[in-house]
């Protein structure tokens, strides 16, 4: 569900992604959530495994882009393994 006014940050997330398949981690189904406040940002997000080799360049990735938008100074990523992550949730 995307949040009235955190729209431009969806769009900036569908630049990211995921490094192992040419889709965004938006389009892969791996940002459950985006909040804003006052210039921070909470992001909900999940991965395709608890392994997953790519973790740390994506977490990495998403808090780079989002600290490009106007306004933004903080980013807060939570990462959350419920509900999990199926390719069922992969959009595009």
């Amino acid at each position: 569900m995307v949040r009235p006014g955190t729209e431009s940050y969806w769009r900036a997330l569908k630049e990211v992604l995921d490094p192992e398949l040419p889709i965004s981690v938006v389009d892969m189904g791996l940002i459950y959530d985006i909040r804003e406040a006052g210039g921070r940002l909470d992001v909900t997000m999940t991965f395709t495994a608890t392994a997953c080799p790519c973790m740390e360049l994506m977490l990495m990735d998403v808090r780079d882009r989002l600290l490009e938008e106007a306004g933004v100074r903080e980013v807060e990523i939570e990462i959350v393994w419920d509900p999990p992550w199926t390719r069922g949730m992969i959009t595009d």
